[in-house]
């Protein structure tokens, strides 16, 4: 267990914002970047990584997509294909989801 970076995890001030109201519970990357026990700190408000599990894009639903602050599943998807130059969503591609938890 470590304490992280917020920003190790959640890429954007958005993101934290959404994780601080409670609306963004885990986040999916293309790697491990915490493992589970690990902390952050947003605010003076920490959170616990609970789970880090390996999952493929096909795996992802609309709940996902709404853990992660979006409406659903086909919004998650346009949300990485702006970010990432050059994405393809495949439903093969590996990815990490790690959920987290207010303390």
């Amino acid at each position: 267990m470590a304490e992280i970076e917020p920003g190790e995890l959640l890429p954007n001030d958005r993101m934290k914002q959404q994780a601080l109201e409670g609306e963004v519970t885990q986040i999916h990357r293309g790697h491990q970047y915490a493992d589970e026990g690990d902390t952050f700190t947003i605010e003076d408000t920490t959170f616990e990584v609970r789970e880090v599990t390996d999952r493929t894009l096909g795996d992802l639903t609309d709940e996902d997509a709404k853990a992660e602050g979006m409406e659903d599943l086909e919004g998650y998807r346009r949300l990485l294909e702006r970010a990432h130059e050059n994405f393809e969503w495949d439903d093969d591609s590996d990815v990490v989801c790690h959920r987290f938890e207010r303390q």
